[in-house]
């Protein structure tokens, strides 16, 4: 493809020979003569001057450099949509592999991919253009939208709802039972019935090995346009609200809400009953017991304010020395104070 032609087809003023042939599309360190990169972090905008990338994408206010640019507000989406075209992810075309088990009364769409062993239980209703690659199971009565896209070995369990563009991605597991026993008059565990579906909106990404647990009653719910990273684990009965991220290991114990917008770095975990509000930002490894208001940053185990855990994590590394500092002055104010008290006693 010509540079020009990329350019406008990504919306981006292109300052540099639209005649440039480019091939693909790589990072700025390993970017070669036909391929394009980005920079979107300033912290490798001097690698731009040095990268041997046949154009490098950047925000309209960038420095001027000997490498050609395209250039436009969002660098980093840009990217994402140029490796778009000159990757072509694998095809699967319609139809139904003969090893695959559909019960009679479930209700596929049109355009639908089935593969190998597959299980689509009693009364199941799948929307057009469904990919199910193999191994894929769904339970009785899980309904699904438009383009749904469960990779190998993920799950749908009984009655749960999924909107349109759903992906699940490889042992992804939606509706396994939530975490509820009750001790009994013999001091065992009795399990509690986990009653309630899971309802995931439309284009909700459900990365590896994520669990989201049915409720015990109602629903758990995801809302559209949020993103599940790898080996999350979402509770009974929580409820995420649109276009939130849940990064890689991040945990939400039963009936947690999480609003819109929301990010929750890696490994952060939220108590059961906690209410994170609107845009709410845990940063990695925090634990929150307790609810936070709309638009916080919140850091550290317990957590607190991330300005105020940024300073406490500075004075950390110094209680050593401050330590030194303090023993120091204590012996200063107790020489004194010693040769006073020998005096007394010779009187």
């Amino acid at each position: 493809m010509k540079l020009g032609e990329l350019a406008t087809r990504l919306g981006a003023e292109l300052r540099g020979d639209a005649e440039l042939e480019v091939t693909g599309v790589q990072g700025i360190e390993e970017a070669g003569a036909t391929e394009i990169t980005f920079v979107a972090n300033p912290r490798y905008a001097g690698l731009a001057r040095t990268t041997r990338a046949a154009a490098v994408l950047v925000e309209p206010e960038f420095p001027e450099i000997t490498t050609a640019t395209l250039r436009l507000k969002n660098p980093y989406l840009a990217f994402a949509r140029a490796l778009g075209l000159f990757y072509q992810a694998p095809v699967y075309p319609p139809g139904i592999h003969p090893t695959a088990v559909i019960d009679s009364t479930a209700e596929i769409g049109e355009g639908a991919h089935i593969g190998a062993y597959v299980v689509v239980g009693p009364g199941c209703r799948l929307g057009d253009h469904a990919t199910l690659l193999p191994h894929v199971v769904l339970y009785p009565g899980v309904q699904a939208g438009d383009y749904l896209f469960a990779h190998a070995h993920s799950i749908v369990r009984e009655r749960c709802v999924l909107g349109d563009h759903v992906t699940l991605e490889n042992g992804a597991i939606i509706g396994s039972d939530g975490f509820g026993f009750a001790k009994n008059e013999a001091g065992h565990w009795e399990k509690i019935p986990q009653s309630g579906p899971v309802r995931i909106g439309n284009r909700v990404d459900v990365q590896a090995n994520a669990c989201i647990d049915r409720a015990t009653v109602g629903a758990t719910q995801i809302g559209d346009g949020s993103k599940v990273d790898n080996l999350v684990q979402v509770g009974h009965g929580s409820r995420v609200g649109e276009n939130t991220l849940l990064c890689a290991q991040a945990g939400l114990a039963g009936s947690s809400t999480v609003g819109n917008n929301a990010i929750l770095a890696g490994q952060a975990g939220v108590a059961g009953h906690c209410t994170l509000g609107d845009g709410v930002i845990l940063t990695a490894q925090s634990g929150v017991s307790h609810d936070v208001a709309a638009g916080k940053m919140i850091s550290g185990s317990p957590a607190f304010d991330n300005r105020v855990w940024l300073r406490a994590v500075t004075l950390f590394q110094r209680l050593p020395e401050l330590l030194k500092r303090i023993d120091r002055v204590e012996k200063k104010l107790a020489a004194p104070l010693r040769e006073a008290g020998g005096t007394d006693g010779q009187k």
